[in-house]
């Protein structure tokens, strides 16, 4: 090899590692009057401000996914769901407690796929009466089986002092620096378990 494509080469692979990371920012509910759109677009604000990576909000409610098994089910959102999903390299997760684990539409998402979510990082927010600890440690298990791996740092949100009235979200100040250091963590998993994808 030349000592040109050798320069030309290392070039190439500089500038894919210096790539940005898509980070997917997962709104894990799709009921009426939910509260994930606007705790996600909080999320997104604040990741958008450190400048590090593309973040993108993905509403499971728009891909309109049916029952996994269910007979004679359109596939264009299965299709369109395994498409957005396998185009990350990351992904936060904005989960709300519903009898003390993630909501059935999550659950169902997550089970439509597997090698899309396989060697990737996942961070956490959650909501809930106790900040939705009983969702995320259920999350936590089903994402180890699909082999993603998930950071410690998880800012709970209390429907008490983070939401007025229960519906509108106006989180505590301390709760943006709890983001920042999930992200923190998320970043260099991501980039790390890429390299094995």
């Amino acid at each position: 090899m030349s000592l040109l494509n050798k320069f030309f080469g290392r070039e190439k692979e500089e500038e894919t590692t210096m790539e940005k990371l898509n980070i997917g920012i997962i709104l894990g509910s799709t009921r009426e009057g939910r509260l994930s759109p606007q705790v996600g677009n909080w999320v997104k604000e604040l990741a958008d401000q450190r400048g590090d990576a593309n973040y993108t909000v993905i509403d499971l409610a728009e891909y309109k996914l049916p029952l996994l098994g269910e007979s004679g089910a359109d596939a264009s959102g299965a299709a369109a769901w395994a498409e957005v999903i396998a185009k990350q390299d990351g992904f936060v997760f904005i989960v709300q407690e519903y009898n003390h684990s993630i909501t059935a539409s999550l659950k169902n998402a997550l089970d439509y796929l597997r090698a899309e979510w396989n060697n990737k990082a996942a961070g956490i927010v959650s909501y809930g009466s106790v900040g939705g600890a009983r969702a995320t440690e259920h999350l936590r298990g089903i994402l180890g089986e699909l082999l993603v791996a998930d950071v410690r740092v998880h800012p709970a949100l209390s429907l008490f002092t983070d939401f007025e009235n229960g519906a509108d979200f106006k989180p505590a100040a301390v709760q943006a620096d709890s983001v920042n250091q999930m992200l923190d963590q998320l970043l260099p998993w991501s980039t790390a378990l890429k390299t094995i994808r």
